[in-house]
């Protein structure tokens, strides 16, 4: 139940680790059966020329590699992020396959073991349930509501597993210097509180579907079916009643809605059937005088649960949870029913993900800064950081420059914000310090209890952080990793290496192709330390209101009309984007290619440039730089999805969907219509567009 606030430039959902819930164990390949293509920049075959730009710039942008890129069977969404993490994942794999098999050092024999132990499907289908017995076990002996809290203790220490309350160290959000102990709201299995509380056929449906999953998922650790379908219909009631107490995702994404600093004595009030002074003191951290609860209403519901809820029902919900947490580790009927509902029925992926994509995500993941160490050497040469660092530099004049002449905002207001993006660090690539590792276990004979360790690993090294100075060179992303983050407490851009590769970046395209893509992506993360939350953050990372007044409200304004713009646009029949959820990507969209473009213009200016280097008459490939920018810009965000994946993210993920992305960022600004010779009054050159940025 660990509140991580960054904000991301997209989120991976298709195939997940082998520890998650959207996986299983499968009758694919156990290893690549071709090595995959590599991705390119700026692809002429992807556009589609049938397409009227001015009328629909993703079709025209992306139409033929939509068409020729199908969504693979193991896969709900499929895009440009996935065809390069695909790559990086096929490289990744190939380490871990030779660590597995001759380690040439102690750290290659760690991580080679875990992948090891992940890839033996014959072991765990020996096993069966065997694996999860002890927690099961555990879990049995609890008799007494009174020892609630040393269950949750047990449960956590020995196996990862909460009962109904977490802590984590977090930075305190009004002085960032410090680290301080939070707990935050949990608890459920399906995607979002909506799915419990929504009374549209659809989310009934889905209810029934989960309660015959879970009603399944028992019966194959033995239980009667009649025992198993009581069992299932406890988890459902409980899981609905921490579902009423939590927030909602939009309310989540406000610092000041997620503070409540209160004394153990406090949060013992609010839940008095649950021990806390026993609870902190068992994790390590009884000293902490306080703690931010996220999510009272959360805390409150779960009391209840523990006060109404019989020890029987509250059994079946720990069970519960303890073998959904597992399944994926466990033998193949468990993980293949674990697919038949979170992935097929859920998402609207037709086969499962092969066992050795899932094995590499989740030695990545537990292991990232061990595996990374290696990967980087192959695939990240330094000059891809020195000239991302050139990059960056180019995008923060551009958007001092946009502060400095932006018409809305005050002269008091700007210096604030001119302050906080001198303020900002970044980081490029990987970590300057690596993750020590030496105090993680891992046997090569058991996958389950390599998971269960890890996690307590990184929760001990979490709690360590108590009281401890903030480090400000830690990474919240490995680096193999499609992705880019700003952290709002930190104040920081952080770039893996995994991101800095074509389509995104490319040591050999123009000016116009590199400032299209990752150009865009760099001033995406800078946005975001000015969007509707990333703005409530100063320079130092403490929430402060450093705006006046009347700058704030004409912010508001402007983001306001994001909000409803992006709520407009559909995803699926009767499903909308929520624009209040996606505001915050979707400003840093819509500010991220204001200054990629403007850096662009600055580096063509510059007497000395080579920005021009290929072009003839003006045009390279048939376009202007200006429209080779916003070709490349879309062309990251190619793309589709399942129905059923576009209806979950909808709900619970911040970013829009790609093609939203890609016409909703363009016909907000002017530059493009230029570019295409669009008019005013057609849809990607709207009358009325909206702009923060």
């Amino acid at each position: 139940m660990r509140l991580k606030v960054l904000s991301s430039l997209f989120l991976l959902i298709s195939g997940l680790c082998l520890g998650q819930s959207i996986v299983s164990a499968d009758t694919t390949p156990s290893a690549p059966t071709k090595e995959p293509k590599k991705p390119i920049s700026f692809d002429l075959n992807a556009i589609d020329k049938t397409a009227d730009p001015c009328s629909d710039f993703f079709q025209y942008a992306c139409g033929n590699w939509v068409k020729a890129n199908p969504i693979p069977p193991d896969q709900t969404r499929w895009g440009r992020f996935n065809e390069l993490a695909d790559r990086n994942l096929y490289t990744l794999y190939q380490d871990l396959k030779t660590a597995a098999d001759a380690p040439k050092t102690p750290l290659q024999k760690k991580y080679g073991d875990y992948f090891a132990a992940c890839m033996n499907e014959d072991l765990a289908d020996k096993l069966g349930a065997k694996p999860v017995q002890p927690e099961m076990n555990a879990i049995a002996s609890f008799t007494d509501k009174k020892a609630i809290a040393a269950l949750d203790l047990e449960l956590q220490k020995k196996f990862a597993s909460e009962a109904f309350f977490g802590v984590y160290v977090s930075q305190d959000q009004v002085d960032s210097t410090k680290q301080i102990l939070a707990t935050n709201q949990g608890g459920l299995t399906l995607p979002d509180r909506d799915y419990y509380l929504n009374d549209d056929d659809r989310s009934k449906k889905l209810r029934e579907q989960y309660v015959a999953h879970v009603s399944k998922m028992f019966e194959l650790l033995g239980d009667t079916s009649d025992l198993a379908a009581k069992e299932a219909a406890d988890v459902l009631r409980i899981e609905t009643t921490l579902a009423k107490g939590s927030m909602a995702r939009v309310d989540m994404r406000d610092p000041a809605k997620r503070y409540h600093i209160m004394t153990v004595a406090e949060i013992q009030a609010l839940s008095p059937d649950f021990d806390w002074q026993k609870f902190l003191a068992g994790m390590g951290v009884g000293s902490a005088p306080t703690l931010n609860v996220a999510s009272p209403g959360y805390v409150k519901a779960a009391s209840d649960v523990i006060e109404n809820e019989s020890i029987p029902a509250i059994k079946s919900y720990l069970r519960w949870h303890g073998l959904h947490g597992a399944a994926p580790m466990l033998s193949k009927p468990f993980v293949d029913e674990n697919f038949n509902f979170f992935a097929a029925t859920l998402s609207g992926q037709k086969e499962q993900t092969p066992r050795w994509k899932r094995c590499t995500r989740l030695t990545d993941s537990a292991l990232g800064e061990a595996v990374g160490q290696d990967w980087v050497k192959q695939n990240f040469p330094p000059d891809a950081k020195a000239n991302m660092e050139k990059l960056v530099a180019a995008l923060e004049r551009a958007l001092a420059e946009d502060i400095r002449t932006i018409g809305w905002m005050g002269d008091d207001t700007k210096v604030e914000a001119r302050k906080k993006l001198d303020a900002f660090r970044q980081k490029i690539g990987y970590p300057e310090n690596w993750r020590d590792y030496s105090k993680l276990t891992v046997q090569r004979d058991d996958l389950l209890g390599n998971s269960e360790r890890n996690e307590i690993f990184e929760n001990n090294r979490d709690l360590a952080k108590l009281g401890q100075p903030v480090d400000e060179k830690e990474w919240g992303m490995t680096p193999p990793t499609v992705n880019a983050y700003y952290s709002p407490s930190m104040n920081d851009i952080n770039f893996p290496a995994g991101i800095l590769q074509p389509p995104f970046y490319d040591n050999n395209a123009d000016s116009a192709v590199n400032f299209g893509a990752i150009g865009v992506v760099i001033g995406h993360e800078m946005t975001h330390g000015f969007d509707d939350q990333g703005s409530k953050y100063d320079p130092h990372g403490n929430v402060r209101q450093w705006w006046t007044a009347d700058d704030k409200k004409k912010f508001d304004e402007r983001t306001d009309c994001e909000a409803t713009e992006y709520s407009g646009f559909k995803v699926a029949e009767g499903q909308n984007l929520n624009g209040k959820l996606t505001l915050g990507e979707n400003t840093a969209d819509n500010g991220g290619i204001r200054i990629a473009f403007q850096a662009l213009q600055e580096a063509i200016a510059q007497p000395d440039s080579n920005a021009l280097a290929g072009y003839t008459g003006g045009k390279k490939d048939g376009y202007t730089p200006a429209q080779r920018f916003f070709v490349s810009f879309a062309q990251v965000w190619c793309g589709s999805q399942t129905e059923q994946s576009a209806r979950v993210l909808a709900r619970t993920d911040p970013h829009s969907t790609g093609e939203w992305r890609v016409k909703g960022t363009v016909q907000n600004f002017e530059e493009f219509g230029k570019a295409f010779g669009c008019k005013v009054g057609q849809p990607m050159m709207p009358q009325n567009a909206c702009r923060v940025w």
